[in-house]
């Protein structure tokens, strides 16, 4: 007998941090959003229109994740994507507001900025956005594509489940020998 699903709906995506109150006002600014809850440790932001929100949620042992990340570095768990029809006024506010940019920018229509605990967020340019696509030189692709193969990065995967291949045997994990008991 199958349990029928009950009607799940996404309320909002909880970002934790070393102040609740500090980090809302950041995004509260940035994107304009009502605060529709705020007590102590805990903020709630919805858009004007409707729909899931941001939550946030003191958390003392918070560590901001690294970006791009390198084998054992604290990892991000999840990052926000934010659509604008101009990435340049966009990246402006968000540094305007408080947001740092990354290092580090992947692609020429995305922006990868960090909002003030360290959450990386991205800007980009959808391709339902009128007008021409940002300008991309031949040597910023080059000089992208040598910093990529330059720096030892770990995908999501590796570091979720890396190769076994890749790794010495762990003997502590290796399985105990059947001894029919």
């Amino acid at each position: 007998m199958t349990t029928p699903r009950p009607s799940l709906t996404l309320s909002s995506t909880v970002l934790d941090a070393p102040d609740a109150a500090v980090l809302a006002d950041f995004y509260r600014r940035l994107l304009g959003w009502e605060t529709v809850q705020d007590e102590p440790g805990w903020v709630k932001l919805l858009p004007p229109g409707g729909g899931s929100g941001l939550g946030f949620q003191t958390a003392q042992p918070y560590v901001p994740p690294v970006w791009p990340a390198a084998p054992g570095d604290q990892l991000m768990m999840l990052h926000l994507d934010f659509e604008v029809s101009d990435l340049e006024a966009g990246v402006a506010h968000a540094v305007a507001e408080g947001a740092r940019p990354a290092e580090f920018q992947p692609q020429h229509d995305v922006r990868v900025l960090f909002d003030p605990a360290g959450h990386p967020f991205c800007l980009f340019v959808s391709d339902r956005v009128p007008g021409e696509p940002p300008a991309i030189s031949p040597e910023w692709v080059a000089e992208q594509t040598r910093e990529i193969a330059e720096q030892d990065r770990v995908t999501i995967q590796d570091a979720v489940a890396p190769d076994p291949a890749d790794r010495p045997a762990d003997p502590a994990r290796q399985a105990e020998p059947d001894t029919g008991a």
